[in-house]
């Protein structure tokens, strides 16, 4: 008897290496498989101006890396004694004005170079309905807290998608994976979080069917319709456990990459599990041979970032003489 519907999901016929650049954009999901591809040395640049949610505020953020913008002080607004924008998440801000703008123009500057080199984009949307400033009509990233009736709530439509994600691409010469967040906006109602997600995923498969340079990675469908259980969300039942989120990194990584290039994240791995283990007895020389040994391996992955795990593995040598 089969008790789950699991999804079979293609490999890639081109796929991504350690070679690769690859920009997250969107959700906090984007940054979850970001968070699994950083751990495995990919060269990943996640989420520049935090996490945002809706296609607008991503096509804006990359418009502005894109741009060279410069963010002014007359942008900023203040609440709980932090400076913030709205085209940023909150924990891009500033204790004063001189603060903030020097953290988000760096942001913004990360996000440039990153961009300009990219060789793939993750866009992870995650809700269809935003919030516009009565004040401007612009469409905000973040509320910050602000007063409800500063913004005006609206859903998008599907056209209204479409181009945010097409007018990304003008930008930017990479292929682009896109994904839908399963990451329930429970706060707009079930309901609307229903029609947002369908939105979005009929926006996404309409610009994957006009181009091959956008690719669909189904993460939203492996938690709706694999897992389909609440033992695979967090305790509030609307992010999904680090369970689900390694397991639909496993399908990522599968779809994604090849057999040479898993064999060699699996050498990564070993070397990263090497370096964050803490011996019992770090002068035995069982553990200095480890060391040693874990020091030779990465000599032999040259073209591989290992800065960090090479200077542990050397102090614990030096300590332990």
């Amino acid at each position: 008897m089969k008790f789950r519907t699991e999804i079979a999901i293609k490999p890639w016929s081109q796929t991504i290496d350690h070679s690769h650049h690859i920009l997250s954009l969107g959700s906090c999901f984007a940054d979850n498989i970001a968070r699994h591809l950083a751990r495995h040395k990919f060269r990943i640049v996640a989420s520049p101006t935090g996490i945002l949610f809706n296609p607008l505020s991503i096509a804006q953020s990359v418009e502005d890396m894109y741009s060279g913008k410069n963010i002014e002080h007359k942008e900023l607004i203040e609440s709980d004694g932090r400076y913030l924008h709205y085209a940023f998440h909150s924990s891009i801000s500033g204790a004063t004005p001189e603060e903030a703008l020097l953290n988000m123009n760096a942001a913004l500057g990360r996000g440039r170079e990153a961009l300009q080199q990219a060789n793939y984009l993750i866009i992870t949307l995650g809700t269809a309905w935003v919030y516009r400033l009565r004040s401007t009509g612009e469409v905000v990233a973040n509320c910050h807290k602000q007063p409800a009736a500063t913004f005006k709530r609206e859903l998008l439509d599907v056209d209204s998608i479409v181009e945010a994600i097409e007018h990304i691409a003008t930008m930017t010469s990479a292929r682009i994976i896109l994904t839908l967040s399963p990451v329930r906006h429970i706060g707009e109602g079930m309901e609307d979080n229903s029609l947002s997600k369908a939105l979005l995923r009929v926006a996404i498969d309409k610009v994957c069917r006009a181009s091959d340079r956008f690719i669909y990675f189904p993460s939203y469908e492996i938690v709706m319709d694999d897992l389909r259980d609440y033992r695979f969300y967090g305790e509030d039942l609307v992010h999904p456990s680090e369970m689900a989120v390694e397991y639909i990194a496993d399908k990522f990584f599968a779809t994604v990459t090849s057999p040479v290039t898993r064999q060699l994240m699996e050498r990564i791995a070993r070397i990263v599990r090497n370096a964050e283990h803490r011996p019992s007895h770090p002068q035995s020389e069982q553990y200095k041979e480890l060391c040693r040994r874990t020091l030779a391996e990465i000599a032999a992955l040259e073209n591989i970032d290992f800065s960090q795990e090479k200077r542990h593995f050397e102090q614990m040598l030096q300590i332990n003489l």
